[in-house]
């Protein structure tokens, strides 16, 4: 089952827009004449999704090592959430990740790094 036909998840999409149009007409329409609202409520109904996704695909272990990562490298997070995203819709994930394979994706993404050595004469 892939992630997009998850029940819970397109209930949870569901509500969101609602409090989003909700938020909407409560802002008026004449309020925000350059569109932020709408582009901040894409964004964050966005976030909200990828956050459900994450926490159904990722085992808590991994979820708390991917907020660390978050915090030090966003880049390579997203990298990682990205990689994650087109394994499940692929229909390639057959259980949830748990950290051991979150450190092998981290692996196969992080470049090699350098070894720098000094000789002092």
């Amino acid at each position: 089952m892939s992630y997009q036909e998850d029940p819970e998840l397109a209930a949870l999409r569901q509500r969101r827009l609602r409090e989003l149009q909700e938020m909407q007409a409560r802002a008026g329409a004449g309020a925000d004449p350059m569109g932020m609202t709408a582009q901040n409520a894409e964004a964050q109904r966005r976030e909200a999704e990828r956050f459900e996704v994450m926490r159904r695909l990722l085992t808590p272990e991994a979820r708390e090592r991917l907020a660390r990562i978050r915090l030090a490298k966003p880049d390579v997070a997203a990298s990682i959430e990205q990689q994650i995203m087109s394994l499940a819709a692929s229909g390639r994930l057959q259980r949830q990740i748990d950290d051991g394979t979150l450190r092998a994706l981290l692996e196969r993404i992080t470049p090699e790094k350098r070894e720098i050595h000094i000789t002092r004469r």
